[in-house]
């Protein structure tokens, strides 16, 4: 037995290097690069219909998933077949509207209008949890808008669930990206369970990074 398990952790290693390194992906006519940020790994490419189920609620039908990354700790939980805990996780998708299109300067401030439309300016409120208490559950809230350049804008967003007789309720944060790459319109997702404040730091910090690691491997060489 504990050379079954040995095994398995050896193959789970090797998975989650293969699926951690960057990666090519036809969007149009363009050939963007795509990287999952450290401690994060990619998931597409193992074709898993579970994964797939997963990823797919996380974005309209209209959207397509050019990456969905789990920790690498879900990963491995997910190749011995144990629960996944889901508490942090990504994705990237661009419109398959626009997908075949070369998208204008122009053309991307109207998406990004449209997409955040109503989205409200950011409270006065810095304590998110009090913050959150005080709006309906399941309901998505802006909290602060994290950059805004010609070429990208982010937003940072938080929600609540309804507490239960034995459970507490729970906020969840994300962060959405809008980025204009190689002329292509994309959208980047970063999900986080909110338990202290160490959580809110390190999705803006995340969200910063992986923008500009992903602007970076798609620069002009």
């Amino acid at each position: 037995m504990a050379a079954v398990r040995l095994f398995a952790a050896v193959l789970i290693a090797v998975s989650v290097q293969c699926v951690a390194a960057p990666f090519a992906v036809q969007v149009g006519e363009a050939r963007l690069g795509l990287d999952a940020p450290s401690g994060f790994a990619d998931t597409t490419a193992t074709a898993s219909p579970r994964l797939q189920d997963l990823s797919e609620t996380l974005t309209p039908a209209s959207n397509r998933i050019l990456l969905f990354a789990l920790s690498d700790a879900d990963v491995r939980r997910f190749t011995l077949g144990d629960p996944l805990e889901l508490r942090r996780y990504m994705i990237v998708v661009t419109p398959r509207g626009m997908e075949r299109e070369r998208v204008t300067e122009a053309a991307f401030q109207q998406f990004i209008g449209e997409s955040l439309a109503g989205i409200g300016t950011p409270p006065a409120e810095k304590d998110v949890v009090k913050y959150l208490d005080s709006r309906p559950t399941g309901t998505t809230n802006l909290l602060a808008e994290l950059r805004k350049d010609a070429d990208v804008v982010s937003v940072l967003h938080g929600a609540r669930t309804k507490a239960s007789f034995f459970e507490r309720s729970r906020y969840m944060l994300s962060s959405t990206t809008l980025l204009l790459l190689r002329g292509k319109a994309l959208s980047l997702s970063i999900f986080t369970q909110y338990e202290d404040p160490s959580d809110l730091e390190w999705i803006r910090n995340i969200t910063t990074r992986w923008v500009d690691d992903v602007k970076k491997l798609n620069s002009p060489r």
